[in-house]
């Protein structure tokens, strides 16, 4: 059966990250998207210029809408913005309890413009880590998540998943995918933990500007692979390793000025010329 998933973030005009990524995800992955629109931004692989805010209770009103009609296998919360959206997301999943939530705790965007309340943080922490099977930060975001300064090392960043995995419901399996992107040198071990086993995923730096929606792709990738494979750790893997072939072959595209996309359809798309 071909999964259905939905995933609940912002709009990126320029298809790079949020919705539009996290669909083509989805579906280069096998799985069937959906989308509610959490918040709407003006921006480009550049800068984001400007955030228009989505009423809190027409996003429980999307929400609830389609889990009224569509099965909904797994969830990705992306970029939510607010305190208030943040709450009622956290509230009406509660409700509808669905098997698989990859939390991406999004708070800055590549350009380095802030994408989430600064009071929203708190809201993050309480209401949406206890609803969370699968919590997706890179360092930074880990750091502001656990009020510390972010770490450097592998040896750091296994304390940090075990503290990242106690501020989680203990109901179930739930684990905690560490991203190593922010590490010094060319190595980007990304670490899984759910409170009893701690595994490494290697991984080597590529050098690219086109890095625009990693985080995105990455969480919307494991919405996609988990109620296919029901095995968390080799979602992680094929996860990943779909994002490293999508940021290899980004230079095939020529999406704007800075920070450019990943290839999402890479697994479709037959190689092309730079």
């Amino acid at each position: 059966m071909i999964p259905n998933t939905l995933t609940i973030a912002g709009v990126d005009p320029s298809g790079g990250a949020g919705i539009l990524a996290d669909i083509k995800t989805m579906m280069a992955l096998g799985a069937y998207g959906t989308a509610v629109v959490a918040a709407l931004t003006a921006q480009n692989t550049c800068a984001v210029t400007d955030i228009c805010p989505v009423p809190p209770e027409f996003v429980a009103h999307q929400i609830d809408t389609l889990f009224s009609d569509v099965r909904i296998d797994a969830v990705k919360i992306g970029m939510l913005g607010q305190v208030g959206v943040t709450h009622v997301v956290a509230e009406r999943l509660a409700h509808w309890k669905p098997a698989h939530i990859v939390l991406d705790p999004v708070m800055v965007a590549k350009s380095g413009d802030h994408l989430l309340e600064r009071s929203a943080v708190h809201a993050l922490r309480e209401a949406l880590l206890p609803l969370a099977t699968l919590l997706t930060p890179n360092l930074p975001e880990a750091g502001v998540l656990l009020e510390m300064t972010p770490v450097d090392s592998v040896k750091d960043m296994r304390r940090v998943a075990e503290r990242l995995r106690r501020l989680m419901n203990d109901n179930g399996h739930r684990w905690v995918f560490l991203k190593g992107g922010h590490l010094p040198g060319n190595d980007t071990i990304d670490l899984l933990h759910d409170g009893d086993r701690m595994i490494e995923l290697p991984g080597t730096r590529i050098e690219t500007r086109n890095t625009h929606g990693t985080g995105c792709t990455l969480s919307a990738a494991l919405a996609a692979l988990l109620p296919q494979v029901n095995d968390t750790p080799e979602a992680a893997r094929r996860a990943k390793d779909y994002l490293v072939r999508a940021i290899a072959r980004s230079g095939e595209l020529t999406v704007g000025k800075g920070h450019g996309p990943v290839h999402h359809a890479h697994p479709w798309w037959p190689r092309a010329e730079r």
